[in-house]
């Protein structure tokens, strides 16, 4: 589900600064600081004194004017740029409790409202309601006693953490309020800041609530962040540089970002997994933050914890670890990871920072943990035109290092180019987005994002396709045919047909980021698939001589939409790589596709345990990570395995899985492999050799 409609910005009433902001239709970097009351110039007379509403996060409640009507109280976040103002909000419905005593009517009692002289307030999540638009603000027309404001509700539906809805249409069109400026109740920090009025809808034009709104900071939101750290592992605290010459720290960065920030430098005696040579993976990163983090309840406190280890199993320079597989709690995006003993590559973008390690490298460690924050806030990388959009190829914090690196130069080196800040609609994006997608515990990873568009041929303006790139996806030999339930394994090749060298991606797997796809059922519905997890680290280029191919397997059976073959019947999949290694366009693509035929249940035991797996997303989570800790997904392979239909389909997963537990049973592994037939792709075979297990002559390929 994407995102309600987010705010447009509304033009100033007065005359104003021309625009200092390159992209159309996003606000400009905040100006953190209050405005004065505008006092126009002595030609009006009597003098007219005006008012607006200053930037920062306004307490809001909305109460019904009849009785029994819910109350709601949020924030409406108000922000100043040179175009004018940009504001959105939230309301969360005020808790209650049925009074029930002997001889009285039942009445309800509501809880109290939330304390402005705490600030930005933090509300439970499971009272979430509504997104607030804001349409109007008109404070220059009406004066200084009154101003109008107009606004949209979007209700939220919430399902579980990966199903949830957002009304696409306003409810009942929309409202109008003309507040009337007061000087605000005791424990307000802005007493001048502070206006009520009433709220009249614009579909029945009748008043149905009193809006009550007052400043309580000047920033937008406020989060706190928990490091941990193994020793011998730097905390990224800042990008050591001098105060006064570029210094940056947490507060000056999110600071331009309009969050108010805490820093809980935490643990620093955190214990490596045993015999893990330092290397952590997704998983026990996870369980170390459910054990060693600081008591926190995120219904009263935005807490993201943050772990600095020397290494991680997904060999990246930091991993937002709490998400999907990983996520044993359910409690999406609260934790991310940095690697400090990484060594950098040598390539000329580094330039002094080449065979370095990274935690010795102050400002790359400090930016890759703003980048892997950024994903807890629901951030995709923003280099990769993965969402319909151009690639933003500015060093800003959520293009990926490893591209970083390569659009470097040894002239102009990665350690000259980072921007401390985010790009312009990923500032847009996490001051407008709903709470639920920003704040931790809130929807998946991901959803916050717009569906990622169909795969169309390119675009002539902005894409090219290499006619001396041959890009093949076929199934695996004797596989073009595989049962219900079963997940489909296909092997690409991307191959330079050309007498010239061809730069391409090193990696064209889904951990790349260059891949994505989509697959067509018989019924005509196209679901897409792409990466579970968004890694910051080095960029693979690889040039292709003339005649040379890459190649890479995939083992496909859930996407975003759910199951990815859940009928019988033939099946189209596309597939699509997408990459630029300079500041320049084109973007270039690859488009291969294929079909496969999914076979309907032979007996009653494979149905059962068909269904089991279509209806299980677990699945598909052992599968490309294994592990124990995914209860429903072990259950469904194993369901499988008893299977004479199925069983063959999931003994590598099965494998796998028994070899990442706290104690690997390469015994087990090795029995699943060697009884009967098995299918496996390529690199499914090469990762359980490297596990240790040894394959007989004739396992089927």
């Amino acid at each position: 589900m994407s995102a309600p409609p987010l705010p447009e910005v509304l033009q100033w009433n007065v005359p104003q600064n021309p625009s200092i902001n390159d992209e159309d239709g996003v606000p400009a970097p905040p100006i953190i600081t209050p405005l004065p009351p505008f006092r126009p110039p002595p030609i009006f007379w009597p003098p007219i004194w005006f008012r607006w509403l200053n930037q920062g996060a306004w307490l809001v409640s909305l109460e019904p004017t009849t009785s029994g009507g819910l109350i709601y109280d949020g924030t409406i976040r108000i922000e100043v740029n040179s175009e004018g103002r940009t504001a959105s909000g939230d309301l969360y419905q005020r808790p209650r409790i049925l009074i029930n005593l002997p001889g009285l009517p039942p009445r309800w009692i509501y809880l109290s409202a939330p304390n402005p002289a705490s600030g930005i307030p933090i509300l439970a999540r499971n009272n979430y309601r509504y997104y607030l638009r804001i349409t109007q603000i008109d404070e220059f027309l009406s004066g200084r006693t009154t101003f109008k404001l107009g606004f949209q509700k979007f209700k939220y539906v919430e399902i579980n953490k990966t199903n949830f809805s957002f009304t696409q249409e306003p409810i009942d069109g929309g409202y109008t309020a003309t507040m009337t400026w007061k000087t605000a109740p005791v424990g307000y920090p802005y007493p001048n800041d502070y206006a009520e009025g009433d709220v009249v809808s614009d579909k029945t034009g009748q008043v149905e609530f009193r809006l009550k709104m007052g400043r309580v900071s000047q920033f937008y939101r406020k989060f706190t962040v928990e490091i941990d750290n193994v020793p011998g592992s730097e905390r990224p605290l800042d990008n050591g540089g001098v105060i006064g010459e570029g210094a940056e720290n947490w507060s000056t960065v999110f600071g331009r970002v309009g969050f108010e920030v805490k820093v809980v430098e935490s643990d620093g005696d955190i214990v490596e997994p045993p015999n893990s040579g330092g290397y952590w993976s997704l998983a026990h990163s996870h369980s170390t933050m459910l054990a060693r983090r600081d008591a926190t309840n995120l219904d009263t406190e935005w807490r993201y914890y943050l772990l600095a280890t020397k290494f991680n199993t997904v060999d990246a320079f930091g991993v937002m670890f709490d998400s999907s597989a990983t996520d044993s709690n359910n409690v999406p995006r609260e934790g991310v990871q940095v690697s400090s003993h990484v060594v950098t590559g040598s390539q000329e973008g580094w330039g002094p920072w080449k065979n370095s390690r990274y935690g010795a490298l102050k400002p790359a460690y400090f930016r890759t943990a703003l980048h892997e924050l950024g994903h807890a806030f629901g951030l995709l990388h923003n280099d990769d035109g993965g969402d319909g959009e151009l690639p933003v190829l500015d060093f800003s914090f959520m293009n990926q290092t490893g591209r970083a690196v390569n659009r470097s130069t040894a002239s102009s080196p990665i350690s000259q180019n980072i921007k401390w800040n985010h790009a312009d609609r990923n500032l847009f994006q996490i001051r407008h987005w709903p709470d639920p997608f920003v704040r931790p515990g809130g929807v998946e990873f991901g959803y916050a994002s717009n569906t990622r568009p169909p795969i169309t041929p390119p675009d002539a303006d902005t894409e090219y396709e290499s006619p001396d790139l041959v890009f093949s996806v076929e199934p695996l030999k004797d596989h073009a045919e595989v049962p219900l339930g079963a997940p489909v394994r296909i092997n690409l090749t991307l191959t330079n047909s050309g007498d010239q060298p061809i730069d391409v991606p090193g990696d064209i797997s889904l951990k790349s980021h260059h891949l994505t796809g989509q697959v067509t059922d018989p019924t005509g519905t196209t679901r897409g698939f792409h990466t579970l997890f968004y890694l910051d680290r080095e960029e693979q280029i690889k040039t292709l001589k003339p005649g040379e191919s890459v190649t890479t397997s995939l083992t496909l059976l859930r996407g975003g939409q759910g199951a990815l073959f859940p009928v019988g019947g033939v099946h189209k999949i596309v597939v699509k790589l997408s990459w630029s290694f300079s500041n320049e366009l084109p973007l270039w693509v690859a488009l291969g596709e294929t079909t496969v035929l999914v076979t309907p249940p032979l007996d009653k035991s494979h149905a059962a345990a068909a269904h089991r797996l279509l209806t299980t997303p677990d699945t598909h989570l052992v599968l490309v990570l294994g592990g124990d800790y995914l209860e429903d997904g072990v259950g469904a392979i194993k369901q499988a395995l008893e299977d004479e239909t199925l069983g063959k389909h999931f003994k590598g997963t099965e494998a796998k899985r028994v070899l990442k537990l706290g104690t690997p049973d390469l015994e087990e592994a090795t029995k699943l492999i060697s009884e009967g037939s098995v299918v496996l792709s390529d690199v499914e075979k090469e990762k359980l050799k490297k596990l240790g297990v040894t394959f007989p002559e004739d396992v089927a390929e």
